[in-house]
């Protein structure tokens, strides 16, 4: 029987937690009433950004990996890349937001223990909620 600990991370999770990375930036609360307001005002703005490397080292893969789960995020416009002179930038989109909200509790409830596996050396994120 495969060690559950040891179960391949695919794209979808790799997603989820560079999703989940991104959203952090917005300083919200993905789960309030009337998001899409908030969503709204939000995104008149500016939105804030993350380096690329940010999202390697939360997802804690490679660049080959890090590059496929950016180009199919960006792909289906749930993130926006930005380049500067030297550097990528990431973001989330409003569509990002909203399918973080949707789909959350699936990723916690399917990849349960390689999640808990992948934080096992520091706090579980706040976006983890065991209880769904």
């Amino acid at each position: 029987m495969e060690d559950e600990k040891r179960r391949y991370k695919n794209w979808e999770l790799y997603a989820c937690l560079a999703l989940n990375r991104l959203a952090e930036e917005l300083d919200i609360d993905i789960y309030q009433p009337r998001l899409e307001v908030v969503l709204d005002k939000v995104f008149q703005g500016e939105v804030p950004s993350i380096p690329k490397v940010e999202i390697s080292y939360e997802i804690k893969s490679n660049h080959h990996m890090t590059n496929k789960v950016l180009n199919k995020l960006e792909t289906d416009g749930l993130v926006a890349i930005q380049k500067d002179e030297r550097r990528y930038r990431i973001g989330i989109t409003r569509e990002g937001v909203l399918y973080l909200r949707r789909f959350n509790a699936y990723f916690v409830h399917t990849y349960n223990s390689i999640i808990r596996d992948h934080y096992r050396y520091r706090q579980l994120p706040h976006w983890f909620q065991s209880d769904w």
